[in-house]
């Protein structure tokens, strides 16, 4: 249209146009002689611009030039062809900076777990380059580009927000778009002999980098003895000996590398020291360790009431071995839980305000139509709340190989945003380690949360006043008072303690 506008305007006035693009975009001719203008223009009849520089939208600017030759011919104008659609513009090879995309709705940072790539190593399209963990998953950054990894910028157990870049990679010119303004000139010009395998002056791992920021040494100073000069953990400890800083290279080697290498304080109950030399060590909650902080801080100021009651288990105990007995799938292994997440669903169906969340904004009580049961998982990451979907339209079968799934993730931290949200009711197994019952707080925003204890034989009175031997499970039910009182809670129990007494009653609620 702008073309168009131009062409009108100009040629019905009889008026000259020149078109210049900027110095820098347009190849340049040597100007021809006054003599040859008309026979020239004739003969070329369009420009022939060599690369054009949009930026932003599909307007592009045209600015009149004094270096191109002037035409007075009436009638006669100078056309330009540009598409009206926008146009990238590519460079020759260029640096990309990766950043940490968002993971999920209200993910504002990360903990960065491990990198699958080294600084100078080429990366294929989607290939992974990291993985990361919020407090709701552990996700793999993939790469969006073929290229090199040019300078990674943060080392394994660094916590990084969401739109901060990761790491920066030299790219070919059909992947990248041309960066301009103040992004172009945040942009170091690499030099390609020093590119072959590092972007940055020294080569090292982040973990080494992360090392030497720790003892306040600066790597540039450091000699390398790995390969092509690259500097190790070991380097920068002797440096750090050499310097004064350290006194012991051997033993803070040992408690700078897990340090710098993110690695679990679980196994180390000690800083650098040797004999009986022990000092305290201050400890980052990362991950779902500090989601629990922030979900128990809230859950703490939400007024609970408990309700507790035993459940003779005889009749689970042997219908868990009957199931075990006729198993024909050796990656199967039957267990209570399926039986009692299957009991519970069908109990919740007459019982729709034990399977609620509860707005405290708008003050309103959503009654949740899928049974999404979530079961407590303690992981060596933390406590994790995977949940099971669904549950209403599942047999035991399904739920038992949707558990044995939710587990085997939760044990590799590979666990995904899907699975861990969603949960309308939660389940804390704390019989699996052998306590008899707990008081657990609510999983917010779900309105009840139920512990169970172990099974164990107790001694039980008949009717007749006989004693007599009892598998026993004792289950303690959290409730939001502000949603659900005691007597609704207390019949909900005796409904779920029925069906798991007399399993053979589910039988009537399969579909």
């Amino acid at each position: 249209m702008i073309s168009r506008r131009v062409w009108q305007r100009c040629a019905g006035a009889g008026v000259s146009i020149r078109c210049r693009l900027s110095p820098t975009c347009v190849s340049r001719c040597p100007a021809p002689s006054p003599a040859k203008e008309v026979a020239e223009e004739m003969r070329r009849p369009f420009f022939r611009f060599s690369s054009f520089r949009f930026h932003g939208n599909a307007s592009a600017s045209f600015r009149l030039s004094d270096d191109l030759p002037e035409l007075r011919i009436p009638n006669f104008v100078k056309r330009c062809c540009f598409s009206t659609h926008a146009v990238d513009e590519f460079t020759e090879g260029g640096v990309v900076d990766v950043p940490l995309a968002q993971t999920g709705e209200g993910i504002a940072e990360c903990e960065l777990l491990k990198w699958f790539v080294q600084e100078g190593e080429n990366v294929e399209e989607f290939q992974p380059l990291c993985e990361v963990q919020s407090d709701k998953a552990t996700i793999e950054i993939t790469s969006r580009y073929k290229g090199r990894v040019g300078q990674i910028f943060y080392a394994p157990g660094n916590i990084v927000k969401v739109g901060e870049t990761l790491l920066k990679m030299v790219v070919e010119e059909s992947q990248v778009q041309t960066q301009t303004g103040k992004e172009f000139e945040n942009i170091k010009t690499i030099d390609s002999e020093q590119n072959e395998h590092n972007v940055s002056k020294v080569s090292s791992t982040p973990a080494v980098r992360g090392l030497s920021k720790q003892y306040g040494i600066n790597i540039d100073d450091v000699v390398g003895t790995g390969k092509d000069g690259r500097v190790l953990k070991d380097d920068v400890l002797n440096y750090a000996v050499e310097k004064g800083i350290l006194e012991d290279s051997s033993s803070s080697s040992r408690a700078g590398s897990l340090h710098a290498m993110g690695g679990h304080e679980s196994n180390v109950h000690a800083s650098a020291g040797v004999g009986l030399n022990y000092a305290d060590q201050t400890v980052s909650l990362r991950g779902f360790q500090r989601k629990m902080v922030q979900s128990m801080s809230i859950a703490a100021k939400v007024p609970h009431f408990h309700y507790v009651e035993d459940i003779n288990c005889d009749a689970l105990v042997k219908l868990k071995t009957a199931f075990q007995r006729n198993n024909s799938d050796p990656n199967v292994k039957h267990t209570f839980l399926p039986v009692l997440i299957k009991s519970l669903s069908v109990a919740l169906s007459k019982f729709p305000s034990i399977n609620s969340c509860f707005n405290e904004d708008s003050l309103e009580v959503i009654l949740k139509g899928s049974h999404n049961v979530g079961v407590a998982m303690a992981t060596p990451y933390g406590l994790v709340v995977p949940n099971i979907k669904n549950v209403q339209s599942l047999s035991i079968m399904e739920i038992t190989k949707e558990l044995s799934r939710l587990q085997q993730l939760a044990s590799e931290n590979k666990l995904s945003p899907g699975d861990i949200s969603g949960g309308t009711i939660t389940l804390s197994n704390i019989g699996a380690i052998g306590g008899k019952f707990g008081s657990p707080l609510l999983n917010l925003p779900e309105v009840s949360i139920i512990a169970i204890g172990r099974i164990r034989k107790v001694p039980q009175f008949a009717d007749d006043g006989n004693v007599y031997p009892a598998s026993t499970m004792t289950v303690n039910i959290g409730a939001d008072h502000r949603v659900l009182d005691g007597a609704t809670v207390a019949t909900f129990c005796c409904e779920w303690k029925k069906l798991i007494e007399n399993p053979e009653l589910l039988m009537l609620h399969l579909r």
